[in-house]
C-alpha cells in the first residue's frame, strides 16, 4: 500500500497536492488585485458626464477649492504674529566688551565723554531690540507688520519697523548727535562689533501660535453621505459637482496612503479570493474528481481562473480601456468544448466574481457577464465549424448589447442619454471572440485536448492515412466506415459523444494496413494462415494493435484516437486460433498469453461502444441468413459474453446504456442485410 494513503483511500500526496493549487491561485490573484483606492475617471468641469450613475460609497467632506482655502489662509495670516525673545544677556555681553576695548586701547582715541555717549546709546538700543536684517526682510515680504516680543515671559505687541536692525542701530549710533560727537572719530571705535541681534525668534511658540490659528479655517464647505447620488451619466458638471468630485479623487487617494490600510486591504483580498476558490475546489471534489487525475484539465481550468482576474486587475488600474473588450464569453467556450457544460458554467462564474473585485461598481457586469456565459454554452456545444464561432459571437454581442440597453431603459428617461461607447466595447468583444478558433489549437497542443475541430478534420476520408487504407486494405476501410456510423448512431442514443467515436471507429484498424491480406475482409480467395500454425497465426492478428498504435505515433494521431486503438479489443483473446489450437492439442495446457491481445479495456462510454460495434459489426459478416431471429441472437450472445468476460467493469456505462445499444445494433443490421427483391428478366416473344 502507499505509504502516503491510510485505510479509507485518504491520500496525503492528493492533498498536498490540492493544496498546492489553492494557495498558488489565490496568492497570484490575490497579487495582482488593485491594493489602492484609485479614481479612475476623467472629468472637467462644464462638460458632461460621461460615466454610469455615481454614488459615494463612504461619507466624505466636500473640501474648498484652493482660491477659498488661500482667502482665508490670508485673512487669517494678516493677524498673524510670531514670537521673538529679547535677550538681554547679548545686550550685557556687547556693553562689556566695549569697556574692556576702551580701558585697553580705545581711551588712546576718544575721551571720556565719547565713551559716555557710546554706553548710553548702546543700552537704548538693546533695550528697544535689535533685529537681523534679513529677519526683518522676510517678515515684511510676509506681509507681518507686528511681532509678540517676550521679555520676562510676557509677551508684547511690538512693530516691526521700530525695531532696529544692526545697519539701523549702526547708523544710529553715528548720527545721534553729530553736533557735540564726530562721526569720524565714532567709526574708528569699530561700533559694529558692538551692535549683536538680540531678538531671537522662538520657533516653538511660533508654529504652535500658527497652528492654532489655522485650526481655525474650515476646510470643507459640507458632507456627502454614504449611498447619495452624485452625478449620472449626460449631466453637466457644475462648480459644486466638480469640487464634490476632486473631494472624492482627494478621499480615494488618503484610503489607500496608510499601510494599516493596505494590510486591511490585501487581507480581504486574500479571503475574497480563498472562499471562491474553495467553492470551484468543492464543486470538482464531489462531482468532477476525475478532473484532479487529469493534469491537463486541472491546469486548463485554473490557468483561465488566474489569467481572466489577473487581466482584468491590471487593464482597470492601468486604466487602459473599458474591461468590456475583455472577452469573458471564450471562458465557458473553452471550457465546454474540451470539458463538459456544467464545469464551463462553474468556472465562468468563479472567474466573472473573481474579476467583479477589481470594479466599483460590479452589479451590472456580474449580470451581463453570466447570461452572455449562459448564451456561448447553449449557442455552441460542440465546434465542427467555423461558421459556428461566427454565429456565437454575434449571439454573445446581442445578448450583450440587449441587457445592457434594458439597463438604461431602466435609468434613462430620455434616449439621447444612451452610452453609444458601450456598445462599441461591445462589438470589439465580440470581434475578439473570434481568436477562440486559433487559440484552441494552440490549447490543443498544449494540454494534450482533442476538439471536435480536429476529430471532424481526421474524419474526412481524404486523411492520408485513411487514403492509404481505402487503397491497401479496402475491407477493413468498408468495415470502419461501417463501424464509424453503427457507433456514433449508438453513442447518440445513450448520450455520449458521436463525434469522437466516429473518429476513433475509422482509424481503430489502421494496424491491419502491416499485414492486410491476414484479415478476411481484405482476402480474396487466398489465405496466407494456411502456411502458419495457430500461434503464428494468432501473434499477426494481435499484432495489428501494437502495429496501429506505431502508425497513430507517426501520423501524430491525438491520444484519444490512440486510446481508441488500444482498447477495441481490450484484455481480450484471440478465440478463433485459442480454441481451434486447443482443439487440435486436447492434453496440452495452452498457455492464453500467446493469444491474447497486447490492449486495454475499455474506460469511457465511447470506447466500450466501438468494443460492441466492433465485434457485432465483424460477426454479423458470418451469417449465413440475415433474419430477425438470427441478428438479435447473434448481438445478444456477443455483447453478454463482452460484459460477462468484464470488458466493461472500468468504463462508466450502465446496464441501461448497454440495452438501448443491443437494441440499436439490432435495428441497424436488419436494416443493412434486408432481404432484396428479385428484379423480373424480361421474356423473349
Amino acid at each position: 500500500m502507499d505509504s502516503f494513503k491510510v485505510n479509507n483511500g485518504f491520500s496525503y500526496k492528493d492533498l498536498l497536492y490540492k493544496a498546492i493549487i489553492f494557495i498558488v491561485t489565490v496568492a497570484i490573484i490575490a497579487y495582482f488585485l488593485p491594493k489602492e483606492g484609485k479614481f479612475n475617471y476623467q472629468f472637467d468641469i462644464n462638460t458632461p458626464w460621461k460615466y454610469g450613475l455615481l454614488q459615494a460609497s463612504f461619507d466624505f467632506p466636500i473640501y474648498k477649492n484652493e482660491q477659498q482655502v488661500q482667502a482665508e489662509e490670508d485673512s487669517i495670516m494678516a493677524s498673524y504674529q510670531p514670537y521673538y525673545e529679547l535677550d538681554k544677556q547679548v545686550g550685557i555681553a556687547a556693553l562689556t566688551k566695549f569697556k574692556e576695548d576702551y580701558n585697553k586701547h580705545l581711551k588712546q582715541q576718544i575721551g571720556p565723554e565719547y565713551f559716555k555717549y557710546i554706553e548710553r546709546n548702546l543700552k537704548k538700543i538693546y533695550e528697544k531690540g535689535i533685529l537681523s536684517g534679513n529677519e526683518q526682510h522676510q517678515l515684511l515680504e510676509d506681509n507681518i507688520n507686528h511681532i509678540l516680543l517676550v521679555e520676562q515671559n510676557v509677551a508684547k505687541g511690538t512693530e516691526v519697523e521700530q525695531l532696529y536692525t544692526t545697519k539701523e542701530a549702526y547708523e544710529y549710533m553715528l548720527n545721534a548727535d553729530t553736533t557735540r560727537f564726530n562721526r569720524q572719530a565714532l567709526q574708528q571705535c569699530n561700533l559694529n562689533n558692538y551692535i549683536v541681534p538680540n531678538i531671537i525668534y522662538d520657533e516653538v511658540k511660533s508654529e504652535s501660535a500658527l497652528k492654532d490659528l489655522l485650526s481655525n479655517i474650515s476646510w470643507a464647505s459640507g458632507y456627502v453621505l454614504n449611498g447619495q447620488k452624485i452625478i449620472d451619466r449626460g449631466e453637466i458638471i457644475d462648480e459644486n459637482t466638480f469640487n464634490i468630485l476632486n473631494s472624492l479623487e482627494k478621499e480615494w487617494e488618503k484610503r489607500g496612503d496608510t499601510l494599516e490600510e493596505k494590510r486591511l486591504t490585501f487581507l480581504g483580498q486574500i479571503l475574497f479570493v480563498s472562499l471562491f476558490i474553495c467553492c470551484f475546489m468543492f464543486y470538482l471534489e464531489l462531482f468532477r474528481r476525475d478532473f484532479y487525475e487529469r493534469k491537463g484539465n486541472l491546469s486548463l481550468l485554473f490557468i483561465l481562473i488566474i489569467f481572466f482576474p489577473v487581466l482584468s486587475s491590471i487593464i482597470v488600474e492601468q486604466n487602459l480601456s473599458s474591461i468590456y473588450i475583455i472577452p469573458f464569453a471564450m471562458i465557458p467556450i473553452i471550457i465546454r468544448i474540451f470539458l463538459d457544460s456544467r464545469t464551463a458554467f462553474m468556472a465562468h462564474v468563479t472567474i466573472i466574481l473573481l474579476c467583479s473585485i477589481t470594479l466599483r461598481y460590479p452589479h451590472e457586469f456580474i449580470l451581463l457577464q453570466i447570461l452572455t456565459g449562459m448564451a456561448a454554452i447553449f449557442s455552441l456545444r460542440e465546434l465542427s465549424q467555423r461558421s459556428q464561432l461566427f454565429r456565437t459571437a454575434f449571439i454573445v454581442f446581442a445578448c450583450y448589447a440587449l441587457l445592457y440597453f434594458a439597463f438604461e431603459l431602466i435609468h434613462e428617461d430620455d434616449l439621447t442619454k444612451l452610452n453609444t461607447r458601450m456598445y462599441i466595447y461591445f462589438g470589439i468583444n465580440g470581434i475578439m471572440l473570434l481568436f477562440t478558433y486559433p487559440l484552441l489549437f494552440a490549447l490543443e497542443k498544449i494540454f494534450g485536448f482533442t476538439s471536435n475541430v480536429t476529430l471532424v478534420e481526421l474524419s474526412n476520408i481524404n486523411h492520408p492515412l485513411l487514403r492509404k487504407m481505402s487503397e491497401i486494405a479496402p475491407g477493413t476501410f468498408q468495415h470502419s466506415l461501417q463501424m464509424s456510423n453503427l457507433a456514433a448512431e449508438a453513442a447518440n442514443r445513450i448520450g455520449a459523444n458521436s463525434q469522437l467515436v466516429r473518429t476513433g471507429a475509422l482509424y481503430h484498424d489502421i494496424g491491419k494496413l502491416e499485414n492486410p491480406a491476414f484479415f478476411t475482409e481484405n482476402q480474396s480467395g487466398v489465405n496466407p494462415h494456411k502456411s502458419l500454425n495457430y500461434e503464428q497465426s494468432a501473434q499477426v492478428i494481435i499484432g495489428h494493435v501494437t502495429d496501429g498504435l506505431k502508425l497513430a505515433e507517426k501520423y501524430n494521431l491525438p491520444k484519444v484516437i490512440k486510446e481508441f486503438i488500444d482498447t477495441h479489443h481490450g484484455h481480450g483473446v484471440a478465440k478463433y486460433f485459442y480454441i481451434s489450437y486447443q482443439n487440435e492439442h486436447p492434453d496440452e495446457e495452452v498457455s492464453i498469453e500467446k493469444f491474447q491481445y497486447p490492449g486495454v479495456n475499455p474506460f469511457t462510454k465511447e470506447q466500450a461502444i466501438l468494443m460492441m460495434a466492433d465485434a457485432v459489426e465483424a460477426a454479423s459478416r458470418s451469417l449465413d441468413e440475415y433474419t430477425e431471429e438470427n441478428i438479435g441472437s447473434l448481438v445478444d450472445k456477443i455483447i453478454d459474453s463482452q460484459v460477462n468476460d468484464g470488458y466493461f467493469k472500468e468504463c462508466p456505462i450502465t446496464f441501461k446504456d448497454i440495452s438501448q445499444v443491443k437494441a440499436l445494433f439490432k435495428e441497424k443490421l436488419k436494416t443493412i442485410y434486408h432481404t432484396r427483391i428479385t428484379y423480373p428478366e424480361l421474356k423473349k416473344s
